[in-house]
């Protein structure tokens, strides 16, 4: 198995889920994933999100605010929504995944909460129908004011693990509290939580990065990863707060703390521009984790190869 960076086009065409999981494991922290907004104008036009993203360096695309039962791509001209994703996927030449937002509708609220397309939800219709448009792997996470808890979310993998069987990639946690009271700053990630989502299935656990959620040092973020590897699972580290619109110095010092925490994926969130981060701090987050040589490698890669 290749290690995901060294992945071409051809190769993440025929990966599995647990295939595409070996590779990001034989990386060894050396994986960028970058979310983007479909629903919205891009960035620039006269291309998606996904593509942009895909071009400055990150070697997996996550999209936000995609509903699966109205399937749409801003920037992408397809006459049948259904072929949407694979669409994307021919043009991009990555593994995309979606975010599903498991909502708790008894969670305490900390701010007034929005309501949720169906299409959006983590729900079993929902899961069946992300793995029918072709998704590669599903982000079982919160967007601000959902509602969405660890609780719901623990739930939300066993049923995502019922759907996409054994090989099936699932990604779980939170980046911040996305609305929910007793999930807020320091509290949002403790070690029971953790054991939750990885003993209902999670390939890989969603940790804020060191500096993006108050009480998130480098030190208290490395123990929890820690927990994470000792429990057989991947760890992702996220940007996820508006920081991935910052400066270059900071998105480098995100990515250097978040090397040092021992992440296995570098994720960067869709706030910054139109629907994704400005796309220099892509490549500049990608220079740190992993150097030039890899970067432009990857930014520079045909998806013929």
């Amino acid at each position: 198995m290749k290690r995901l960076l060294d992945c071409t086009a051809s190769d993440f065409e025929k990966m599995t889920g647990r295939e595409l999981k070996q590779s990001i494991l034989a990386s060894e922290g050396r994986t960028i994933v970058a979310e983007v907004i479909g629903a919205v104008t891009p960035y620039y036009p006269a291309v998606t999100n996904a593509e942009m993203a895909a071009a400055f360096g990150a070697d997996l695309i996550l999209l936000n605010f995609f509903d699966v039962f109205n399937p749409s791509m801003e920037g992408l001209t397809e006459e049948v929504p259904d072929s949407i994703v694979r669409t994307l996927k021919k043009l991009v030449g990555r593994p995309i995944g979606l975010n599903l937002e498991p909502v708790d509708l008894e969670a305490d609220q900390v701010e007034t909460l929005i309501k949720l397309p169906e299409g959006r939800l983590a729900t079993e219709n929902s899961l069946q129908k992300a793995k029918e448009l072709g998704f590669d792997f599903v982000c079982l996470t919160g967007n601000p004011k959902t509602g969405v808890s660890n609780a719901e979310i623990t739930k939300a993998i066993k049923m995502a693990r019922k759907v996409f069987g054994e090989d099936g990639l699932i990604i779980a946690g939170k980046m911040h509290s996305a609305g929910v009271a007793g999930e807020v700053g320091g509290s949002l990630m403790s070690t029971e939580t953790l054991h939750g989502f990885i003993e209902a299935g999670a390939d890989i656990i969603l940790i804020p990065s060191p500096g993006t959620v108050p009480g998130f040092t480098v030190e208290k973020t490395a123990k929890l990863v820690d927990i994470v590897h000792d429990k057989g699972a991947m760890a992702i580290l996220t940007t996820g707060t508006s920081q991935e619109g910052a400066d270059e110095a900071t998105i480098k010092q995100i990515a250097l703390n978040s090397k040092m925490a021992g992440a296995d994926l570098f994720h960067v969130g869709d706030a910054g521009a139109a629907g994704m981060t400005i796309p220099e701090n892509i490549t500049a987050y990608s220079i740190v984790v992993r150097g030039k040589r890899h970067t432009y490698v990857r930014m520079a890669s045909s998806i013929l190869r």
